[in-house]
């Protein structure tokens, strides 16, 4: 194996690690805003790590572009997402964060 493929096998278990621990976070955090701070910060960290690691495998530039061209699109939906659905958690349940008092 070439030091290309451990660089690559590196960036992708460490998208793996933080993939999983974002998922543990969503299964364990205590409220919906905890959750979506794991499930948004975490896995689109996670998901970068895992671009890097198949851009460095791809054959091509074009097929790089295409990998980094994805995962901006992943950050930018994700975190317009998450903005939704915090609004839609406070206005329609009225949940406040969790150790915090929701404002009037």
């Amino acid at each position: 194996m070439s030091p290309l493929d451990f660089l690559s096998a590196a960036f992708l278990f460490g998208g793996g690690a933080f993939c999983l621990a974002g998922t543990v976070g969503v299964l364990r955090f205590p409220d919906v805003y905890c959750r979506l701070h794991a499930l948004t910060k975490v896995d689109n960290l996670g998901l970068g790590l895992v671009v890097v690691g198949l851009a460095l495998q791809s054959g091509s530039w074009a097929t790089a572009l295409k990998l980094l061209l994805v995962w901006f699109f992943v950050l930018i939906s994700s975190a317009f997402t998450c903005q939704l659905i915090a609004r839609a958690a406070l206005r329609g349940r009225g949940a406040a964060p969790w150790g915090g008092r929701r404002e009037p």
